[in-house]
C-alpha cells in the first residue's frame, strides 16, 4: 500500500468528512478508497463478459395491467442470472423488489433494462460488482 499526499478545498474537505461521518468509515483513507474505486469502476471500459454480481432493485405499481405476468416472464426468461429475490409490499399500490443475480455484464445489464424499462416499474437501479479473478484467489492453511 502506498501512502500520497493530497490538497484538497475547505469546502469540498468538509462535504467528504461529512460523507465520512455518515457512511460510518474509521477514517478518511477509506472513505477515498471507496470514492476512487467506484469512480475507477464506471469509467474502465467494460467487459461484457465480464463475471459479475449484480443486485437490481426496482420499485414497481402492482395493479398495472399485466405487469405481474410481464414482470414474472421476464425473470424466467432469465432465470440463470438470478441467485435471489426478496419481495416487499410497501404499501397498497406499490412493491419493492430486489433481485441478487450472477453472470456476465452484459446479461445482467441487459435483464435489468429489460425489467426497468417495463410501464409500472419506477425508481430502478442496477449495481454491478465485478467478480474477483478466481485463479489469484487463494486459501491459507
Amino acid at each position: 500500500m502506498q501512502r500520497i499526499t493530497i490538497t484538497i478545498d475547505d469546502d469540498l474537505i468538509e462535504h467528504l468528512d461529512q460523507m465520512i461521518e455518515q457512511r460510518g468509515y474509521t477514517s478518511r483513507s477509506e472513505g477515498l478508497r471507496d470514492l476512487v474505486r467506484d469512480s475507477l469502476l464506471r469509467d474502465q471500459q467494460e467487459d461484457d463478459n465480464q463475471p459479475c454480481l449484480g443486485v437490481l432493485s426496482y420499485l414497481y405499481e402492482h395493479n398495472t395491467r399485466e405487469l405481474a405476468r410481464r414482470l414474472t416472464a421476464t425473470h424466467h426468461e432469465h432465470h440463470d442470472l438470478s441467485v435471489s429475490t426478496l419481495h416487499m409490499h410497501v404499501n397498497h399500490d406499490d412493491c419493492l423488489e430486489v433481485n441478487i443475480l450472477k453472470g456476465p455484464r452484459q446479461k445482467l445489464q441487459h435483464f435489468a433494462d429489460s425489467v426497468i424499462s417495463q410501464r409500472g416499474v419506477n425508481h430502478g437501479s442496477l449495481r454491478v460488482i465485478p467478480v474477483p479473478d478466481e485463479e489469484k484467489h487463494t486459501h491459507h492453511s
